[in-house]
């Protein structure tokens, strides 16, 4: 199924995008089904077949186009949210641009980075602010939502928790990110305004995946394109760790609960940051106005438009908010900014 989350008369409702387009909302079929994304993915056993049943017969009052009314994230308030390093080619990229060497742990074990579950947008405007702007860049990422609670998963756990897959914006504010990293603590202020997510969030069965001893790889090309000029191609069957790695390694130790979302990392040309780096773009950033749309294969295409948000004029010295970088590619293994 292709569930979303959606804005009706100022009323957050879930519901299935049908074959025609339209949107069945489940809160106005009879029976109605009338939660929120986190309760039907905790509940599934219970509500998903209730869910299947009114989208294989759905009543025509509850069927909506999609353009009357607003989408949101699938999944707007997750758990929690991580993001991972999955693609050998954009971290490869992205360092030899820099001036440095392949990291060797790379092909020794998953990683992932906690960012804010509390900034998450679906379509439509994301609001950022003066300095996100110097530098902004988009990353175009796969992500899946779990369904069920893990720890210390085995990969065949792993894969059974995954309940769906979304297209995922990491939207990176470079010139903060690259400031920030020097001091080893990982991304912070240069990730954690905005991440979109959407349109929809995918059931497994309706996807490509082919069970393999690593895990189940999604097959699945994926694109990005700004202002209809297209950027970055990949697939997502180049990830070099599957999902089920990463939340294997992730479960490790603690406990995962139903609802967290979990980013694959960019794919190998997904974003301006490798891009302006190799050559392929020259010193091209996102800017106010600029729409970014980003398409993958039975994932659907997520849309998002920059938009400019006034400062708010505090009294605050420069230093606190961040400067500018003369050269973004001049780093030291403490001063990574490749994801």
């Amino acid at each position: 199924m292709k569930l979303v989350t959606f804005l009706k008369a100022g009323t957050e409702r879930i519901g299935a995008v049908m074959a025609d387009g339209r949107i069945l909302d489940f809160a106005a079929a009879e029976p109605r089904l009338a939660v929120e994304m986190l309760t039907l993915i905790r509940r599934q056993d219970e509500l998903m077949p209730l869910a299947r049943a009114l989208a294989a017969a759905p009543p025509a009052a509850a069927l909506m186009e999609a353009a009357s009314v607003k989408l949101l994230s699938p999944v707007p308030r997750p758990v929690s949210m991580r993001d991972g390093y999955a693609f050998r080619q954009h971290v490869a990229t992205a360092r030899r641009n820099r001036g440095l060497e392949m990291i060797p742990e790379f092909d020794l074990f998953p990683v992932t980075y906690f960012t804010n579950h509390l900034a998450v947008t679906g379509p439509g405007e994301v609001l950022v602010q003066d300095h996100h702007l110097t530098r902004l860049d988009f990353e175009l990422e796969v992500a899946v939502v779990t369904g069920r609670a893990l720890k210390n998963a085995t990969l065949e756990e792993a894969d059974e928790a995954i309940f769906g897959y979304m297209v995922m914006n990491d939207w990176s504010a470079r010139m903060l990110q690259m400031e920030e990293m020097k001091l080893s603590l990982g991304p912070c202020k240069g990730k954690d305004f905005a991440t979109s997510l959407g349109p929809w969030l995918v059931t497994k069965d309706e996807l490509n995946l082919e069970r393999t001893e690593r895990g189940q790889i999604l097959h699945a090309a994926m694109t990005c394109e700004v202002n209809r000029h297209r950027l970055s191609e990949g697939n997502a069957d180049s990830m070099n760790w599957t999902f089920a790695q990463i939340l294997q390694r992730t479960s490790y130790g603690i406990q995962m609960q139903a609802g967290e979302v979990i980013g694959s990392g960019t794919v190998g040309t997904g974003c301006l940051l490798e891009l302006n780096g190799s050559k392929v773009t020259d010193n091209l950033w996102l800017k106010a106005g600029d729409e970014v749309v980003m398409a993958i294969e039975g994932l659907g295409t997520l849309v998002n438009t920059v938009v400019h948000a006034p400062e708010r004029l505090v009294d605050m010295p420069a230093t606190l908010v961040g400067g500018i970088l003369p050269d973004l590619y001049a780093g030291t293994p403490t001063g990574e900014a490749g994801d």
